[in-house]
């Protein structure tokens, strides 16, 4: 006899508010768990690349690089921080943001502020320029002059987006609330504080170990992360089939859900990820910590097959520039360029 597995119809996006709403409970000795299991090893790594320093340059380096990855994780908790989902407390919550912000190089509170920009505008046109990847329509991109075009193009290439932005987004740009600079003190004691905190600890790493633990443990360490971190970002959002729409017609649940993509990762690298991966379903309901979004993904069998987008599929994204409006899709440079001239 041949058996049918139950899925579940399509649903309109806004109806996911109140069914995922069971699912943003923290749990507090599961949060400090997965906090103590990612900073245990990232200390320990740490540690273990400043003792290599006696034994090989080379060593300590690639012990740096492989820490990058805890980085991410211990991001992804202070962004869960940032979302008040990580503790049931958002005091607690906020100020372990603020110390976690100084090993990412972010100051908490800015990102917080600049971050819920981007989940209240996301996939509307209208409201691009913060906290998002800058994105041009192909009718932005063709009223350009020669110079605006070459520097979006320049903006776009892998290695400024991949190489060096990550680099200047985390070690220079997060030293300034831009932005936010006319907004408040908040701001600027949030990344005065974290700058000071900063200066501080390398001054410390200097007296101590002089200028090599700095050049091969944390600023190998911090790029990594930083470029990993901008990866993930990029491909959450700049994909094929995402969203964008005008003001007129976008809806925060509808550009949380197709504007974000499931991004599927071997188990390792999701833990490593703290499951940011699941995208779609952080944007539907950013109140639901990291570790129980794969509750809902087993739970809703739609859920699990929206949006995916494997390794390969999101290498192919990089080549994607340009939104066309008339198709609903991400175009590449020569794909713009060839409607033109066919039209």
């Amino acid at each position: 006899m041949q058996k049918f597995v139950e899925v579940e119809q399509p649903r309109d996006p806004r109806e996911w508010v109140q069914i995922l709403a069971k699912y943003r409970e923290p749990s507090t000795f599961r949060s400090i768990w997965e906090l103590v299991a990612t900073l245990v090893p990232f200390v320990a790594l740490w540690a273990l690349a400043w003792a290599s320093l006696s034994v090989s340059y080379w060593l300590a380096f690639a012990i740096a690089v492989l820490n990058g990855g805890f980085l991410v994780r211990i991001f992804v908790i202070q962004h869960d921080c940032g979302h008040s989902s990580y503790f049931r407390s958002r005091v607690a919550g906020d100020w372990l943001g603020r110390v976690l912000g100084v090993l990412t190089l972010t100051p908490y509170d800015v990102w917080r502020r600049s971050h819920s920009i981007h989940h209240a505008t996301h996939g509307n046109l209208d409201q691009r320029g913060v906290g998002d990847v800058l994105t041009l329509t192909v009718a932005e991109y063709r009223a350009r002059g020669k110079m605006g075009r070459f520097l979006y193009r320049l903006y776009r290439n892998p290695v400024v987006l991949f190489v060096l932005g990550p680099s200047y987004l985390f070690i220079l740009q997060n030293r300034l609330p831009l932005g936010l600079m006319n907004q408040g003190w908040r701001y600027w004691t949030s990344a005065m504080g974290t700058n000071a905190i900063l200066a501080f600890v390398i001054g410390l790493m200097l007296w101590l170990g002089g200028l090599m633990p700095v050049i091969l443990i944390f600023l190998p360490t911090s790029i990594i992360g930083a470029t990993i971190g901008v990866w993930l970002f990029y491909v959450q959002h700049q994909f094929e089939t995402t969203h964008w729409t005008k003001s007129d017609n976008w809806q925060v649940h509808e550009s949380a859900l197709e504007g974000s993509s499931h991004y599927v990762m071997p188990a390792p690298l999701r833990w490593l990820t703290a499951n940011i991966g699941i995208h779609h379903v952080h944007h539907l309901y950013s109140r639901i910590p990291f570790y129980r979004l794969t509750e809902v993904l087993r739970d809703h069998a739609d859920l699990a097959e929206a949006q995916k987008l494997t390794i390969l599929e999101s290498l192919k994204s990089v080549r994607l520039h340009l939104w066309d409006e008339a198709s609903g899709r991400l175009v590449s440079f020569r794909e713009a360029r060839m409607m033109a001239l066919a039209a």
